[in-house]
């Protein structure tokens, strides 16, 4: 959820240009990629208070505060979070 979020704020911002609305380019990748959206637990916001400072990110922040508690990879380019107890997949 996280992501798809930070993609309509950076949409709005004119910072990334989706090659359909945010609804499509969601289902398309939800079909496509077998992708399941991952809700924002309280869980995960608890878990932030536990997270080092090495990166101010909030959208970044939350996402390693959910890789974290679920035990999950992240699929990322970004090596900042390597600096993490979490898996960083990128091919």
């Amino acid at each position: 959820m996280a992501s798809f979020w930070e993609l309509q704020i950076k949409s709005q911002l004119g910072k990334l240009n989706l090659s359909s609305s945010l609804p499509n380019f969601i289902e398309t990748q939800q079909r496509v990629n077998n992708l399941e959206i991952l809700p924002i637990e309280l869980t995960h916001i608890y878990a932030l208070e536990a997270l080092p400072s090495h990166h101010r990110d909030p959208f970044d922040r939350i996402l390693i505060a959910q890789a974290i508690v679920e035990k999950i990879p992240l699929l990322s380019v970004d090596s900042i979070f390597d600096v993490y107890p979490v898996q960083r997949i990128w091919e």
